[in-house]
């Protein structure tokens, strides 16, 4: 696209700042720099469920990349995962930030592939007091290029800059968020990892669940927890053992039944109904894995 277009554009992000329209305004200026097919705005703080700025997915799409996302998945996401690190600030393609086997690890398996998506990558800004969004911008048929990746990162100190002025209340958002309780239910989910198989599983071997879904292998467990690769597999075939299950799969499973079961109490009755609502379901074994992802 042409550069008058291109300073055109920049303009009109530029006088909606402060408005609903901004979000929009600032896709369009990176889609005239490289064209891509879907944009998701999310903000992240600590385990508090993400918050959806801006999307422009049609409605179907919207369920899965949105809807489910929020319901408990976005704990397994390679982006969630660096913004809560957190990274440095700037353009990374999820491939950079996925663990060594997300790509062929169950969470991808069951839910990302659903996505339908040939890559992702996003903007990671800072905005303050441990908030940060994360601007997703997504391809359905090929990955971006080296030479357009490129040109996207010399536009990150505009994206930078007009992000964090217009989301600056982003961390006063979540305080309102958690201060009426509201995410109450993001907390639980988050907690679910550490309550995983209790009264089965040890914590070590929550551990080695956590790091399983999240798609690492053995040898990347082991670096992380410090222990044997050995170690690692007897731990998984001691927790399929005590779960009564035979693979990945089956646990993806189990631990997305865990984010809809409520705790004991009124609490716990109050996250069903939260959580509940729009959690995703592992798709059916076998799908096939498109190259450009499973290249990554």
């Amino acid at each position: 696209m042409g550069i008058e277009l291109h300073f055109e554009q920049i303009g009109r992000m530029i006088a909606a700042e402060g408005s609903p329209d901004f979000p929009r305004r600032l896709a369009d200026v990176l889609r005239t720099i490289a064209p891509y097919d879907f944009t998701v705005i999310f903000g992240y703080r600590g385990a508090a469920r993400p918050i959806d700025l801006f999307d422009d997915f049609p409605h179907q799409k919207r369920a899965v990349f949105v809807k489910d996302y929020q319901a408990g998945p976005y704990l397994l996401d390679p982006f969630y995962l660096a913004a809560t690190r957190p990274v440095a600030p700037g353009l990374y393609r999820m491939r950079d930030l996925a663990p060594d086997r997300f790509y062929q690890g169950e969470y991808f398996r069951s839910y990302y592939i659903q996505t339908g998506l040939a890559e992702e990558i996003g903007f990671f800004i800072e905005i303050g007091r441990g908030a940060m969004v994360v601007l997703s911008l997504m391809r359905a048929e090929k990955a971006f290029t080296a030479k357009e990746f490129a040109a996207l990162r010399l536009a990150r100190p505009i994206v930078e800059a007009a992000a964090a002025r217009h989301w600056s209340d982003l961390a006063e958002r979540f305080d309102a968020k958690e201060g009426a309780g509201a995410d109450s239910a993001g907390r639980q989910i988050e907690r679910s990892f550490q309550h995983f198989g209790e009264g089965q599983l040890t914590p070590r071997e929550r551990e080695v669940v956590e790091y399983t879904l999240k798609g690492y292998s053995a040898e990347a467990i082991r670096q992380v927890l410090g222990i044997s690769t050995g170690t690692v597999r007897i731990h998984r075939r001691n927790i399929y053992a005590k779960l009564g299950i035979g693979s990945q799969g089956e646990l993806f499973a189990r631990f997305i039944e865990t984010l809809v079961q409520p705790p004991p109490g009124p609490a716990g009755a109050a996250r069903n109904a939260s959580a509940a609502e729009g959690v995703v379901r592992p798709a059916a074994a076998g799908r096939h894995v498109p190259s450009a992802r499973a290249d990554g």
